[in-house]
């Protein structure tokens, strides 16, 4: 024979026609059960993806890929060190700054916030806040101009604009004859920026960094040097190897590390949300179950026929693993390909159905991201389709034990 006899058999009874209706009612849905698991899952996952990695950029439009600073938070030869950061791997630049704390002020209102101090030529090498601007440039910041940039989300808290006077008060004082007072300087508003992430929008100002040496009174130093990579999947390995090289001289951190929380909060529910959804495969494969369990009673007499004539409880095992598994694999292959092509397009449609019934699902005045981003990862679709095959297998097994313990004499007697 140019085929096995159990995957000939098998394949016959999955296509032929059925004396009982309801036994292919339920093989039916099995499959589609089997589909819609599949490109449910896929597509979550996917709409998952997408919101990291829209989360991911804007954490990383004001967050460096690696950052080093010193062992008590000042650099006196951020050269030297943006030097040896050449050496990483993947290096693509380097760039300095000054940060600290403060409270800035305008009229009555006050808020506290954290101040960077940048280089303006530099920063955009390393950070994406300059393609964030919402009002002003980044180049708008001078040395010796005392201007800042704010998020947009403090900007309306203080009730300031473009050209505004503020006063930043820094948790530093001053020793005068009057007793220690706090040290006070004004500033000009010349930029405000959105990255649409509130813990940066509501709370970080931006001046230049002669500016922010003058206010903490660090001449020729700078907190850190800000890192980025041409691989960012790589900053925590190449953060410990430059870690290892240096000597623990300085305290290297990556982008993982500074949003560690969040990240692994959004890993977690990425795979908890993986394992529920895979309930809905689960309840298919019991109706694989079903299904074959209902078979083998209906075909109990054609089971002991082929005892008869020779064929091996192993043959009629294999027979029923071959039904069952083709349903699982059909399944798996439709729901696959839903599942993709639905992930790809997902934005589109959403779009669509917000025009066809004029509402809006994610609304821009409520929500950071308006738009449903999706990212189609191919670790996803493989993962998703093996748990499918191998769970509607598994199902398989105890109906086919079932069929290969049918006895010819007690299945006939009654023929």
């Amino acid at each position: 024979m140019a085929r096995p006899f159990e995957l000939l058999v098998g394949l016959r009874y999955t296509r032929a026609k059925r004396r009982n209706h309801f036994i292919s009612f339920i093989s039916l849905t099995s499959m589609t059960s089997i589909a819609l698991g599949a490109m449910v899952i896929i597509t979550v996952l996917s709409v998952m993806n997408g919101f990291g990695e829209e989360l991911r950029s804007r954490i990383l439009g004001v967050v460096s890929h690696i950052t080093v600073s010193g062992d008590r938070g000042v650099l006196a030869d951020w050269q030297g060190v943006a030097a040896e950061a050449r050496n990483i791997p993947g290096h693509v630049a380097s760039a300095p700054f000054i940060q600290g704390q403060a409270m800035v002020t305008h009229g009555r209102k006050a808020s506290g916030v954290i101040v960077r101090g940048i280089l303006p030529t530099e920063e955009p090498k390393v950070a994406d806040i300059g393609n964030k601007m919402i009002d002003g440039r980044l180049e708008n910041l001078q040395p010796d101009g005392f201007g800042v940039i704010l998020g947009r989300e403090l900007a309306w808290k203080l009730g300031v604009q473009v050209g505004s006077r503020l006063t930043l008060v820094t948790p530093e004082g001053q020793l005068t004859p009057a007793g220690l007072l706090p040290r006070l300087k004004r500033f000009t508003v010349v930029g405000i920026f959105e990255v649409g992430m509130y813990e940066f929008d509501s709370g970080l100002v931006l001046m230049h960094l002669d500016d922010a040496a003058t206010l903490y009174q660090m001449p020729a130093q700078v907190t850190g040097v800000r890192i980025k990579l041409d691989d960012i999947d790589q900053a925590p390995r190449r953060a410990l190897e430059f870690d290892e090289q240096t000597e623990g001289k300085y305290r290297v951190r990556d982008w993982t590390r500074e949003h560690a929380n969040f990240f692994r909060a959004l890993k977690m529910e990425k795979t908890v949300m993986f394992v529920i959804m895979f309930f809905i495969i689960a309840v298919a494969a019991f109706n694989i179950v079903s299904t074959l369990v209902m078979m083998v009673t209906d075909k109990r007499a054609e089971i002991a026929i082929l005892r008869t004539i020779g064929a091996s409880p192993g043959s009629i095992m294999a027979i029923f693993m071959v039904q069952g598994t083709l349903i699982g694999t059909i399944g798996t292959l439709i729901g696959t390909g839903s599942g993709i092509l639905l992930s790809l397009n997902v934005e589109t449609l959403v779009h669509g159905i917000e025009k066809l019934f004029h509402t809006r699902f994610l609304a821009a005045d409520v929500y950071y991201i308006s738009d449903l981003p999706s990212r189609l990862l191919w670790s996803d679709v493989l993962s998703v389709a093996l748990v499918s095959l191998i769970m509607c297998f598994v199902a398989t097994l105890y109906p086919a034990w079932r069929a290969a313990r049918t006895q010819p004499a007690e299945a006939l007697r009654y023929e």
